[in-house]
Protein backbone atom coordinates (compact mmCIF):
# COMPACT_ATOMS: atom_id res chain seq x y z
CA UNK A 1 0.00 0.00 0.00
CA UNK A 2 3.18 2.25 0.54
CA UNK A 3 4.21 1.92 -2.96
CA UNK A 4 0.46 2.71 -3.88
CA UNK A 5 0.48 6.25 -2.63
CA UNK A 6 3.75 7.01 -3.26
CA UNK A 7 2.38 6.42 -7.04
CA UNK A 8 -0.22 8.68 -6.25
CA UNK A 9 2.22 11.56 -5.00
CA UNK A 10 4.23 11.07 -7.94
CA UNK A 11 1.93 11.31 -10.53
CA UNK A 12 0.27 14.19 -8.70
CA UNK A 13 3.90 15.92 -9.19
CA UNK A 14 3.56 14.60 -13.10
CA UNK A 15 0.01 15.86 -13.40
CA UNK A 16 1.39 19.58 -12.10
CA UNK A 17 4.67 19.73 -13.85
CA UNK A 18 2.73 18.92 -17.17
CA UNK A 19 0.25 22.10 -16.85
CA UNK A 20 3.12 24.19 -15.56
CA UNK A 21 4.98 23.32 -18.84
CA UNK A 22 2.25 23.21 -21.40
CA UNK A 23 1.61 26.88 -20.28
CA UNK A 24 5.38 27.94 -20.37
CA UNK A 25 5.36 25.96 -24.35
CA UNK A 26 2.33 28.35 -25.41
CA UNK A 27 4.01 31.19 -24.15
CA UNK A 28 7.39 30.41 -25.67
CA UNK A 29 5.60 29.51 -29.15
CA UNK A 30 3.29 33.43 -28.77
CA UNK A 31 6.57 34.91 -28.68
CA UNK A 32 7.87 33.01 -31.66
CA UNK A 33 5.61 31.81 -34.10
CA UNK A 34 7.87 28.30 -34.09
CA UNK A 35 6.09 25.63 -35.21
CA UNK A 36 8.70 23.18 -33.87
CA UNK A 37 7.86 24.92 -30.50
CA UNK A 38 4.01 24.50 -31.44
CA UNK A 39 4.64 20.91 -31.92
CA UNK A 40 6.34 20.98 -28.09
CA UNK A 41 3.19 22.92 -26.86
CA UNK A 42 1.18 20.21 -28.41
CA UNK A 43 2.71 17.36 -26.89
CA UNK A 44 2.25 18.94 -23.71
CA UNK A 45 -1.52 19.24 -23.55
CA UNK A 46 -1.07 15.19 -24.11
CA UNK A 47 1.20 15.08 -21.10
CA UNK A 48 -1.36 16.74 -19.32
CA UNK A 49 -4.39 14.65 -20.48
CA UNK A 50 -2.74 11.92 -20.02
CA UNK A 51 -1.31 12.59 -16.25
CA UNK A 52 -4.87 13.49 -15.04
CA UNK A 53 -5.75 9.80 -16.34
CA UNK A 54 -2.38 8.13 -15.44
CA UNK A 55 -3.22 9.65 -11.40
CA UNK A 56 -7.19 8.22 -12.03
CA UNK A 57 -5.50 4.94 -12.65
CA UNK A 58 -3.33 5.24 -10.05
CA UNK A 59 -5.38 6.15 -7.97
CA UNK A 60 -8.08 3.45 -8.63
CA UNK A 61 -5.19 0.24 -8.89
CA UNK A 62 -4.68 1.36 -5.44
CA UNK A 63 -8.01 0.46 -4.10
CA UNK A 64 -8.64 -3.16 -2.38
CA UNK A 65 -10.00 -6.40 -3.48
CA UNK A 66 -13.12 -6.65 -3.41
CA UNK A 67 -15.65 -9.29 -4.48
CA UNK A 68 -16.01 -8.30 -8.41
CA UNK A 69 -11.84 -8.01 -8.48
CA UNK A 70 -10.22 -10.49 -6.73
CA UNK A 71 -6.83 -9.70 -8.39
CA UNK A 72 -7.49 -6.42 -7.62
CA UNK A 73 -7.67 -3.25 -9.92
CA UNK A 74 -4.06 -3.13 -10.91
CA UNK A 75 -5.01 -3.91 -14.64
CA UNK A 76 -6.62 -0.31 -14.82
CA UNK A 77 -2.43 0.87 -15.78
CA UNK A 78 -2.66 -0.95 -18.82
CA UNK A 79 -5.69 0.63 -20.25
CA UNK A 80 -4.11 3.86 -18.91
CA UNK A 81 -0.79 3.17 -20.68
CA UNK A 82 -2.80 2.38 -23.65
CA UNK A 83 -5.06 5.49 -23.89
CA UNK A 84 -1.63 7.48 -23.70
CA UNK A 85 -0.05 5.60 -26.23
CA UNK A 86 -3.06 6.31 -28.73
CA UNK A 87 -3.00 10.43 -27.63
CA UNK A 88 0.36 10.12 -28.28
CA UNK A 89 0.57 8.51 -32.07
CA UNK A 90 -2.70 10.68 -32.59
CA UNK A 91 -0.38 14.31 -31.91
CA UNK A 92 2.36 12.70 -33.35
CA UNK A 93 0.20 12.56 -36.88
CA UNK A 94 -0.88 16.32 -36.35
CA UNK A 95 2.52 17.36 -35.92
CA UNK A 96 3.60 15.60 -38.50
CA UNK A 97 0.50 17.33 -40.92
CA UNK A 98 1.59 20.93 -39.74
CA UNK A 99 5.18 20.38 -40.43
CA UNK A 100 4.94 19.27 -44.29
CA UNK A 101 2.34 22.47 -44.45
CA UNK A 102 5.65 24.74 -43.47
CA UNK A 103 7.97 23.35 -44.75
CA UNK A 104 6.66 24.10 -47.76
CA UNK A 105 5.27 27.58 -46.96
CA UNK A 106 7.87 28.59 -44.25
CA UNK A 107 7.21 31.67 -41.94
CA UNK A 108 9.50 34.15 -40.36
CA UNK A 109 10.22 33.53 -36.61
CA UNK A 110 10.39 36.54 -33.96
CA UNK A 111 12.14 37.02 -30.70
CA UNK A 112 13.94 33.41 -30.92
CA UNK A 113 16.44 34.10 -27.99
CA UNK A 114 13.39 34.38 -25.72
CA UNK A 115 11.59 31.15 -26.69
CA UNK A 116 14.81 29.44 -26.36
CA UNK A 117 15.43 29.96 -22.83
CA UNK A 118 11.61 29.57 -22.03
CA UNK A 119 11.67 25.76 -23.57
CA UNK A 120 15.25 25.11 -22.40
CA UNK A 121 13.68 25.78 -18.68
CA UNK A 122 10.81 23.16 -19.49
CA UNK A 123 13.77 20.56 -20.72
CA UNK A 124 15.41 21.22 -17.63
CA UNK A 125 12.58 20.43 -15.26
CA UNK A 126 10.98 17.28 -17.83
CA UNK A 127 14.51 15.60 -17.00
CA UNK A 128 14.17 15.90 -13.53
CA UNK A 129 10.62 15.02 -13.27
CA UNK A 130 11.08 12.57 -16.05
CA UNK A 131 13.30 10.24 -13.96
CA UNK A 132 12.39 10.57 -10.98
CA UNK A 133 8.81 9.02 -12.53
CA UNK A 134 10.66 6.69 -14.24
CA UNK A 135 12.81 5.41 -10.80
CA UNK A 136 9.52 5.16 -9.21
CA UNK A 137 7.65 3.12 -11.48
CA UNK A 138 10.27 1.08 -11.91
CA UNK A 139 10.95 0.09 -8.15
CA UNK A 140 7.10 -0.22 -7.32
CA UNK A 141 6.12 -2.29 -10.64
CA UNK A 142 3.86 0.61 -12.50
CA UNK A 143 3.71 0.65 -15.64
CA UNK A 144 1.45 3.50 -15.68
CA UNK A 145 4.10 6.03 -13.75
CA UNK A 146 6.83 4.02 -15.92
CA UNK A 147 4.82 5.57 -19.22
CA UNK A 148 4.42 8.74 -17.99
CA UNK A 149 8.37 9.48 -17.16
CA UNK A 150 9.42 7.87 -20.62
CA UNK A 151 6.60 10.45 -21.84
CA UNK A 152 8.29 13.56 -20.22
CA UNK A 153 11.79 11.89 -20.83
CA UNK A 154 11.16 11.36 -24.83
CA UNK A 155 9.68 14.80 -24.27
CA UNK A 156 13.22 16.38 -22.79
CA UNK A 157 14.97 15.10 -25.74
CA UNK A 158 12.93 16.29 -28.71
CA UNK A 159 12.55 20.14 -26.64
CA UNK A 160 16.42 19.77 -26.57
CA UNK A 161 16.78 19.18 -30.26
CA UNK A 162 13.99 22.10 -30.97
CA UNK A 163 16.91 24.14 -29.22
CA UNK A 164 19.15 23.12 -31.54
CA UNK A 165 16.96 23.68 -34.33
CA UNK A 166 16.26 27.13 -33.63
CA UNK A 167 19.85 27.69 -32.44
CA UNK A 168 20.57 26.64 -35.93
CA UNK A 169 17.57 28.82 -37.88
CA UNK A 170 19.05 32.13 -35.61
CA UNK A 171 22.59 31.64 -37.10
CA UNK A 172 21.98 30.61 -40.62
CA UNK A 173 18.07 31.98 -41.42
CA UNK A 174 16.93 29.45 -43.00
CA UNK A 175 13.19 28.96 -41.28
CA UNK A 176 13.02 25.58 -43.13
CA UNK A 177 14.85 23.95 -40.62
CA UNK A 178 12.03 24.91 -38.01
CA UNK A 179 9.66 22.51 -39.44
CA UNK A 180 12.28 20.15 -40.78
CA UNK A 181 13.48 19.58 -36.52
CA UNK A 182 9.62 19.66 -35.38
CA UNK A 183 8.68 16.56 -38.47
CA UNK A 184 11.90 14.15 -37.53
CA UNK A 185 10.25 14.25 -33.88
CA UNK A 186 7.26 13.86 -34.72
CA UNK A 187 8.14 10.35 -35.96
CA UNK A 188 10.49 9.94 -32.93
CA UNK A 189 6.96 11.02 -30.54
CA UNK A 190 5.20 8.47 -33.01
CA UNK A 191 7.28 5.51 -32.18
CA UNK A 192 7.56 6.24 -28.33
CA UNK A 193 3.68 6.15 -28.91
CA UNK A 194 4.13 2.40 -30.42
CA UNK A 195 6.57 0.92 -27.49
CA UNK A 196 3.65 2.36 -25.06
CA UNK A 197 1.09 0.97 -26.70
CA UNK A 198 2.92 -2.19 -27.19
CA UNK A 199 3.96 -3.04 -23.54
CA UNK A 200 0.34 -2.01 -22.45
CA UNK A 201 -1.45 -4.40 -24.86
CA UNK A 202 1.18 -7.15 -23.49
CA UNK A 203 -0.40 -6.65 -20.19
CA UNK A 204 -3.64 -6.54 -20.80
CA UNK A 205 -3.36 -9.82 -22.62
CA UNK A 206 -1.55 -11.51 -20.07
CA UNK A 207 1.37 -11.78 -22.17
CA UNK A 208 4.55 -13.73 -20.60
CA UNK A 209 7.19 -11.48 -19.50
CA UNK A 210 10.44 -13.31 -20.35
CA UNK A 211 12.62 -10.99 -18.83
CA UNK A 212 10.73 -11.20 -15.55
CA UNK A 213 10.83 -15.10 -15.60
CA UNK A 214 14.15 -14.83 -16.49
CA UNK A 215 15.30 -13.20 -12.94
CA UNK A 216 12.54 -15.47 -11.04
CA UNK A 217 14.53 -18.66 -12.82
CA UNK A 218 17.96 -17.33 -11.92
CA UNK A 219 16.97 -16.84 -8.13
CA UNK A 220 15.51 -20.05 -7.70
CA UNK A 221 18.08 -22.05 -9.44
CA UNK A 222 20.54 -19.58 -7.04
CA UNK A 223 18.33 -20.07 -3.49
CA UNK A 224 17.22 -23.50 -4.01
CA UNK A 225 16.46 -26.14 -1.26
CA UNK A 226 17.36 -29.14 -1.24
CA UNK A 227 13.47 -30.49 -0.89
CA UNK A 228 12.20 -28.73 -3.41
CA UNK A 229 12.64 -31.08 -5.74
CA UNK A 230 10.42 -30.11 -9.17
CA UNK A 231 9.38 -26.74 -9.64
CA UNK A 232 6.72 -26.38 -12.95
CA UNK A 233 4.02 -24.52 -14.30
CA UNK A 234 5.14 -21.44 -13.25
CA UNK A 235 3.74 -18.17 -14.05
CA UNK A 236 3.80 -14.10 -13.42
CA UNK A 237 0.69 -12.02 -14.12
CA UNK A 238 1.33 -8.66 -13.48
CA UNK A 239 -1.69 -6.51 -12.28
CA UNK A 240 -0.37 -2.75 -11.37
CA UNK A 241 2.05 -2.75 -8.76
CA UNK A 242 1.40 -6.42 -7.87
CA UNK A 243 2.94 -9.48 -9.29
CA UNK A 244 0.94 -13.05 -8.71
CA UNK A 245 3.20 -16.18 -9.09
CA UNK A 246 1.45 -19.76 -9.93
CA UNK A 247 3.55 -22.57 -9.64
CA UNK A 248 3.60 -26.28 -8.58
CA UNK A 249 6.64 -27.30 -6.31
CA UNK A 250 6.91 -31.07 -5.91
CA UNK A 251 8.24 -31.97 -2.01
CA UNK A 252 8.90 -35.30 -0.89
CA UNK A 253 6.18 -37.75 -0.40
CA UNK A 254 5.65 -37.98 3.18
CA UNK A 255 6.00 -34.31 4.11
CA UNK A 256 2.92 -33.66 6.17
CA UNK A 257 0.99 -30.69 5.82
CA UNK A 258 3.36 -28.43 8.10
CA UNK A 259 6.16 -29.31 6.29
CA UNK A 260 4.99 -28.69 2.83
CA UNK A 261 3.78 -25.16 3.93
CA UNK A 262 7.12 -24.32 5.45
CA UNK A 263 8.77 -25.36 2.30
CA UNK A 264 6.16 -23.41 0.60
CA UNK A 265 7.03 -20.35 2.89
CA UNK A 266 10.98 -20.80 1.88
CA UNK A 267 9.97 -20.32 -1.72
CA UNK A 268 7.83 -16.95 -0.99
CA UNK A 269 10.37 -15.89 1.48
CA UNK A 270 13.34 -16.18 -1.66
CA UNK A 271 10.48 -14.70 -3.91
CA UNK A 272 10.14 -11.59 -2.27
CA UNK A 273 13.84 -10.88 -0.92
CA UNK A 274 14.16 -9.92 -4.26
CA UNK A 275 10.91 -8.82 -5.95
CA UNK A 276 9.51 -6.91 -2.63
CA UNK A 277 6.43 -7.47 -0.66
CA UNK A 278 4.09 -6.76 -3.96
CA UNK A 279 3.98 -10.58 -4.71
CA UNK A 280 1.25 -12.63 -4.05
CA UNK A 281 2.11 -16.53 -4.39
CA UNK A 282 -0.35 -19.38 -5.51
CA UNK A 283 2.00 -22.58 -4.93
CA UNK A 284 0.24 -25.92 -5.40
CA UNK A 285 1.97 -29.17 -3.93
CA UNK A 286 2.81 -32.29 -5.22
CA UNK A 287 4.32 -35.29 -4.07
CA UNK A 288 7.49 -36.68 -5.50
CA UNK A 289 7.55 -40.24 -7.64
CA UNK A 290 9.76 -42.60 -7.71
CA UNK A 291 11.34 -41.37 -11.12
CA UNK A 292 12.22 -38.44 -8.98
CA UNK A 293 15.03 -39.95 -6.75
CA UNK A 294 17.44 -39.72 -9.85
CA UNK A 295 16.57 -35.82 -9.46
CA UNK A 296 16.36 -35.51 -5.90
CA UNK A 297 19.34 -33.82 -3.83
CA UNK A 298 17.63 -34.48 -0.63
CA UNK A 299 20.38 -35.97 1.21
CA UNK A 300 18.68 -36.99 4.26
CA UNK A 301 15.77 -39.09 2.49
CA UNK A 302 15.18 -42.62 4.02
CA UNK A 303 12.64 -43.76 1.39
CA UNK A 304 15.08 -42.98 -2.01
CA UNK A 305 14.61 -46.24 -4.69
CA UNK A 306 17.46 -44.89 -7.20
CA UNK A 307 20.35 -43.39 -6.60
CA UNK A 308 20.92 -39.23 -7.53
CA UNK A 309 22.24 -38.85 -10.88
CA UNK A 310 22.32 -35.36 -11.60
CA UNK A 311 20.58 -32.05 -11.02
CA UNK A 312 18.13 -30.87 -13.67
CA UNK A 313 18.65 -26.61 -13.69
CA UNK A 314 15.34 -24.59 -13.84
CA UNK A 315 15.21 -22.29 -17.48
CA UNK A 316 12.47 -20.69 -18.52
CA UNK A 317 11.07 -23.44 -20.78
CA UNK A 318 11.41 -26.19 -18.52
CA UNK A 319 9.84 -24.00 -15.47
CA UNK A 320 6.93 -22.86 -17.76
CA UNK A 321 5.88 -26.38 -18.60
CA UNK A 322 2.90 -27.92 -17.20
CA UNK A 323 4.61 -31.50 -16.55
CA UNK A 324 7.24 -32.72 -13.51
CA UNK A 325 11.13 -32.88 -14.94
CA UNK A 326 12.13 -36.14 -15.62
CA UNK A 327 15.65 -37.30 -17.15
CA UNK A 328 15.36 -38.91 -20.65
Amino acid sequence: MHASRQNIKVQQLVTCVAVILFIIKLWAWYITNSVSILTDALESTINVITGFIGLYSLYLSAQPKDSNHPYGHGKVEFVSAAIEGTLIFVAGLILIYKSILNISSPHELQKLNSGIVLIFISAILNLIVGLYASKTGKRNNSLALMASGKHLLSDMYSTLAIIIGLIIVSITGFMWIDSAVALVFALIIIRAAFKILRQSIAGIMDEADLKLLGKAVTLLNTHRKADWIDLHNLRIIKYGSVLHLDSHLTVPWYYNIHEAHKAIDELETTIKSHFGESVELFVHTDACFEFSCKLCQLESCTFRKHDFIHKIDWTIENISANSRHQLP
